[in-house]
């Protein structure tokens, strides 16, 4: 029986073997997510938050130090049941990184953010002056949301309203204005009432410092980190962003930056980097702290939730 011919590999057959190049590109196109939830590396990233808080509180039960000690719900905070010192010295709320840090730690994130902005070529995602002008933006958004929740919403803050509104008031003020001797508005937020004495007492009070240190530390990853994993080639995954006309291309189409634009720059972090990343690992370590030492489980987690799920959707709108 004649063997069977095989077709001749014509000049068509030929073109239509795709290119190892080619090949790869497609199977880089295939492994897109949807623009609408975070890659896998950004998933990894963001369990970072839950990581540090299931380890803080299961340290806090564990260690010998801490698990004898009484919780004190008027400091959040765990002490001696004798009243001697505090375990560990980022135990104290008097601890140098707590006062000069975490208390003032959306100016570090905004001087860490704009300085890294405004002085890397990577910053926008290299992207150019537009870029950057959308990065400035996304951070004024983000911190119209950090006043709302944590400084000031039309009045109290969104935290304080919270507290409030779940049955906490200010135990001495309180009874100052029923009295006469103190103003109302002296028990409507969490510093006005410390302010005169009283203590913040009774509601769901969720953790301002695990709020801020999540939204900093997500906004410094998503506005920093991200673009320098990119530029400098340490980093091939890339987001997948839905165009003008509905098409859906990779981030480096609107950068106009291919990745790795960088890889070969003599220095790849720049001082504004190494400021911003510097803040950024701070961040996690105090976060770390206050999981451990401060407020409960549950006002942790109701704090951390919202900072995350903030900075994906602006970064999903970019």
């Amino acid at each position: 029986m004649p063997a069977a011919k095989r077709p001749a590999r014509t000049a068509a057959n030929a073109s239509a073997t795709p290119s190892p190049a080619a090949a790869a590109a497609m199977t880089s196109a295939t492994r897109r997510t949807s623009p609408f939830v975070p890659t896998p590396v950004e998933r990894l990233a963001l369990g970072i938050f839950p990581l540090l808080l299931v380890f803080g509180s299961l340290f806090a039960l564990l260690s010998p130090d801490t698990r004898a000690l009484t919780y004190d719900a008027a400091s959040q905070s765990h002490r001696a049941a004798d009243g001697g010192a505090a375990p560990n010295y980022f135990a104290r709320k008097s601890n140098i990184f707590n006062v000069y840090f975490v208390k003032r730690g959306w100016g570090w994130t905004t001087a860490a953010l704009l300085g890294f902005v405004l002085t890397h070529p990577a910053a926008g995602g290299g992207g150019g002056p537009a870029a950057r002008a959308r990065a400035v933006a996304r951070w004024a958004a983000l911190t119209t949301w950090w006043v709302l929740v944590a400084q000031w919403c039309f009045g109290a803050p969104l935290i304080d309203r919270g507290f409030l509104w779940t049955g906490g008031q200010c135990a001495l003020a309180e009874r100052g204005v029923a009295a006469g001797t103190a103003d109302a508005a002296e028990a409507l937020t969490a510093v006005a009432c410390k302010a005169v004495g009283g203590q913040w007492r009774g509601g769901h009070d969720i953790s301002g410092h695990v709020f801020l240190l999540t939204l900093g530390s997500a906004l410094l990853m998503h506005e920093v980190l991200w673009p320098l994993a990119r530029w400098s080639g340490w980093l091939a995954e890339e987001r997948c962003i839905v165009m003008t006309d509905g098409a859906l291309k990779g981030a480096s189409v609107e950068a106009g930056t291919p990745p790795a634009a960088g890889r070969d720059a003599q220095e790849v972090l720049g001082y504004g980097g190494k400021f911003a990343l510097g803040v950024l690992g701070l961040n996690l370590w105090m976060l770390l702290m206050t999981a451990i030492y401060f407020h409960t489980w549950f006002e942790k987690v109701c704090a951390a939730a919202s900072p995350v799920n903030v900075v994906f959707l602006f970064a999903i709108n970019d």
